[in-house]
């Protein structure tokens, strides 16, 4: 049995459809594989903002901490098991002004901790994960696929670089886009994004 790791992060939260196609993928594979799911949803409970009791908390040990550093590190630390213990991982992203979510990259934030998830040296960054598939789902009211315009897309590049970072490189990416263009290309873009979903759980 794998373990699944849901997350969810548009501020639209349940009407959202890169949360509604996210958790439909999820319940999809687990319901064929019989996989758990541990779901974390960011936009109904939100992580804060790094900020000095994590920079500083992360560099000491835990006798050298503070409370409040205790607790920012506390976080982080369930954040990057949840991380560990998932052999599958299934983002939504909705696209805020061509970007992901601050809350989104509020959870990058937490997770992406050098000595434990990522080592850097002269060379670069080298990812500490491995062996994790990952399932992004992301949403967008503009089409980025066509036209030469991908280079305006830094919602789904942006959210692999930081998967490839930690060592994720195993990216199918579900991409719903041009929902601003009416209802004809919204109602074309969630009938595409179902036919890719179903083959990618044949497929698993």
């Amino acid at each position: 049995m794998k373990n699944i790791l849901l997350i969810t992060s548009s501020p639209n939260g349940e009407g959202a459809l890169s949360t509604r196609f996210a958790r439909d993928l999820a319940d999809k594979l687990a319901l064929k594989d019989g996989h758990d799911i541990t779901s974390r949803d960011l936009a109904a409970e939100p992580l804060p903002h790094i900020g000095p009791a994590y920079v500083h908390g992360r560099m000491l040990s835990p006798e050298e901490r503070t409370a409040t550093e205790d607790k920012a590190i506390d976080l982080a630390e369930t954040l990057v098991e949840e991380l560990l213990e998932a052999d599958i991982v299934i983002v939504g992203s909705s696209m805020i002004n061509y970007a992901p979510s601050t809350q989104l990259k509020a959870w990058f934030d937490h997770v992406i901790w050098p000595g434990v998830t990522v080592k850097f040296s002269e060379d670069g960054p080298q990812g500490l994960l491995s062996n994790k598939k990952i399932y992004l789902v992301t949403t967008s009211g503009g089409a980025f696929s066509e036209r030469n315009l991908e280079q305006l897309d830094f919602q789904s590049r942006y959210v692999r670089h930081l998967f490839a970072v930690i060592g994720l490189n195993d990216v199918e990416h579900i991409q719903i886009e041009g929902t601003a263009f009416g209802p004809q290309a919204a109602q074309a873009a969630i009938d595409r994004a179902r036919v890719q979903i179903d083959a990618l759980v044949e497929a698993a």
